[in-house]
């Protein structure tokens, strides 16, 4: 994950000692404090009470000659949002106000953020005007705004309910932009009631079905007439961070939305066929503590203990046991802004404090190998490595535990006969004398933690 930095602040934040906002001292201890607490400079200022957001406000607008807006009372043109995805919106603190022929007028917590408005252009094709405005405020327009226009928006689920069909809302026969998030609210809606973290849309001869992994099974639950499938993918896509003009080309996004007031996070892969692109969404829980999760003291104590020392700490399961969701919430747990962590994902889950978190994108060639060869240069302490695809990536793992790397990775394994079976293939001879644990996720209720004693008992 990027350090929280507030790049207009880093450059003008010895400017408020000289214009006597704030001591050197002030200045230099908030600092200390925003790396260690990975937040930007601003918010320790004010949190601090060293200065008002207003007069920090004021300060920029005199300085930059930025003009300063008071979003409190401001409603932007919702046509606007349609230019910044609630992703882009959320990751940048941005969010559009209003557009004058070419030009789009944003407002922005860190207006000397060129990445970020470089993105914009380069994604509308417009001039970008930049106001700036607090940070809390355009933090709670997006969440205001795109809450029925750029994201799915807030799914509610009653403990009465025991029956539910989204096929329920193809009954509202108004083709609207708003119809299609209702749709898409819907489906998520009964999957999160289903538990089922897998789906997929396929193309059929009247429409697109929706289908539900359910066990080992997928599970048609009903299909979107052929008069929507366009704009609904149109939209699933754009919510996704997707080019919905794109379907010739394997694609990989995010989708965000909420369940009763908890943010959780789906991976959507769009991938061409002869029939139609099909979509496979899978969605991830939230990190929690290990407690929570159901691992016993001793087990906790087996497993930070071995990604404290050299070697592979391997989890374990079957497809959708809740691997992911089990290395996110030691990740998190273990984090510290002493420890370098580093991940290489295809796509991050969730934003992980003190962990940094690195998305390959083939695209622009940053691949696995790519990935391989350079983050060693960080010098991480502990990696995660989404998975183990290739037997090079076997050995560079290897390499690393030579090299006192500790290292977190994900096996699929139906069971531990399964487990024990691949891990007597040829290639993982090399492998396994440097699996430090292994933890097995047979099911929601039954999680076993083998440490590098128990291992010798049944790898051979």
């Amino acid at each position: 994950m990027e350090l929280v930095t507030n790049k207009t602040l880093e450059k003008l934040k010895y400017d408020l000692v000289r214009d006597g906002l704030v001591s050197f001292e002030e200045i230099e201890k908030a600092a200390e404090l925003a790396s260690s607490q990975n937040v930007n400079i601003g918010s320790i200022l004010i949190k601090s009470n060293l200065i008002t957001e207003e007069k920090l406000l004021k300060f920029l607008e005199s300085k930059l000659h930025i003009p300063y807006v008071d979003l409190k009372d401001y409603s932007p043109d919702t046509s606007c949002l349609k230019y910044i995805s609630y992703n882009e919106a959320t990751k940048y603190k941005i969010i559009p106000l209003f557009k004058i022929e070419n030009v789009l007028t944003v407002a922005m917590a860190d207006p000397l953020d060129l990445f970020a408005i470089d993105k914009i252009v380069e994604k509308t094709g417009c001039d970008i005007e930049p106001v700036v405005s607090a940070e809390s405020l355009v933090m709670k327009k997006i969440d205001e705004y795109y809450k029925n226009e750029g994201s799915v928006g807030q799914i509610s689920i009653e403990d009465t309910q025991t029956k539910f069909d989204w096929q329920e809302e193809l009954h509202n026969d108004v083709l609207s932009d708003e119809h299609i998030q209702v749709l898409i609210r819907a489906i998520l809606k009964q999957a999160i009631m289903n538990k089922v973290h897998e789906m997929f849309f396929e193309h059929a001869i009247n429409g697109l079905s929706v289908n539900f992994r359910e066990g080992n099974d997928i599970v048609n639950t009903g299909q979107i007439p052929s008069v929507l499938v366009v704009p609904f993918l149109s939209k699933l896509k754009t919510l996704s961070s997707l080019d919905a003009n794109v379907c010739e080309l394997p694609q990989l996004g995010k989708l965000i939305f909420k369940v009763d007031d908890i943010n959780l996070t789906a991976s959507i892969s769009a991938f061409p066929t002869i029939n139609g692109e099909r979509i496979s969404l899978k969605i991830y829980k939230p990190p929690k503590k290990l407690e929570e999760i159901g691992f016993e003291e001793k087990q906790i104590s087996t497993l930070k203990t071995a990604v404290s020392n050299p070697g592979i700490t391997l989890i374990c399961g079957a497809s959708l046991a809740g691997k992911t969701h089990i290395i996110y919430s030691l990740l998190n747990e273990i984090s510290s802004p002493k420890i370098n962590i580093m991940t290489i994902e295809s796509i991050s889950k969730y934003d992980l404090k003190n962990v940094n978190q690195c998305e390959l994108n083939e695209n622009i060639g940053f691949n696995i190998e790519k990935a391989m060869r350079f983050i060693e240069f960080q010098a991480p302490d502990i990696i995660y490595f989404e998975g183990i695809t290739t037997k090079s990536a076997l050995d560079y793992f290897g390499s690393l535990v030579f090299k006192n790397k500790k290292l977190i990775t994900e096996f699929l394994a139906d069971n531990m006969a399964d487990l024990n079976k691949k891990l007597s293939y040829n290639e993982f001879e090399m492998f396994k004398p440097l699996i430090s644990c292994i933890v097995f996720v047979h099911n929601q209720n039954r999680i076993e933690v083998f440490d590098k004693t128990d291992l010798s008992k049944f790898l051979n």
